[in-house]
């Protein structure tokens, strides 16, 4: 089977940085999902959802919408381990993506995947072809959202996505919040907060 975090481990130097080995795994009754706000070299939000005992992740630029009308660029990064969802905290500097980290919004999500017939698909599969549906049940975001692959290899080999809002009853016109305002859903701290405490209480 493919190690789909040796390019995780790849990375990190884990006798310098906070962030999990991985390894271990959470099963729940519904696949889990978390948005956390990164302040390293761009600041950015990833999104990440629990696919196969991984989290696949994309870096978003501008962070998820609540309106329908924000085509937000979607960038894949690597797959995370599952206890990822759970951190918080300064990535020491010199170490891949150092920065401050807050967990800005998290829960659960279900699958809305279709082909073209009409009938379920599993998310994983929605990816591989392009396209994939799904529901947040999260503290700040709800509703419909859909990842949609708009280029296959850019010039410097990376995929890009669109991440949009589905107009449904959750759907609003309020955006994304500004990230350094923004507070953690698991703490309440802001990234100034945890940088200034490294992840302990301010």
């Amino acid at each position: 089977m493919k190690d789909t975090l040796a390019e995780y481990h790849r990375r990190r130097d884990f006798s310098k940085t906070a962030e999990p080995e991985g390894g271990r795994t959470d099963p729940r009754a519904r696949p889990s999902f978390v948005v956390q706000i990164h302040d390293a070299t761009a600041m950015h939000f990833d999104v990440r959802l629990e696919i196969d005992g991984v989290l696949k992740s994309w870096a978003v630029p501008k962070g998820p919408s609540r309106d329908p009308h924000d085509k937000r660029l979607a960038m894949p990064t690597e797959d995370h381990p599952l206890e990822y969802r759970e951190f918080e905290g300064v990535i020491a500097d010199g170490e891949y993506g150092a920065g401050t980290v807050i967990v800005w919004d998290e829960g659960t999500y279900r699958n809305l995947s279709t082909d073209r017939a009409g009938h379920d698909l599993p998310l994983a599969d929605g990816l591989e072809h392009g396209h994939a549906s799904f529901h947040l049940y999260g503290h700040k975001l709800h509703g419909g959202y859909s990842l949609t692959r708009i280029c296959t290899k850019r010039s410097d080999g990376r995929e890009a996505w669109l991440l949009v809002k589905h107009a449904d009853r959750s759907a609003t016109t309020d955006g994304t919040p500004d990230p350094t305002r923004a507070r953690s859903a698991r703490t309440g701290h802001t990234l100034k907060q945890i940088a200034e405490t490294g992840g302990g209480a301010p």
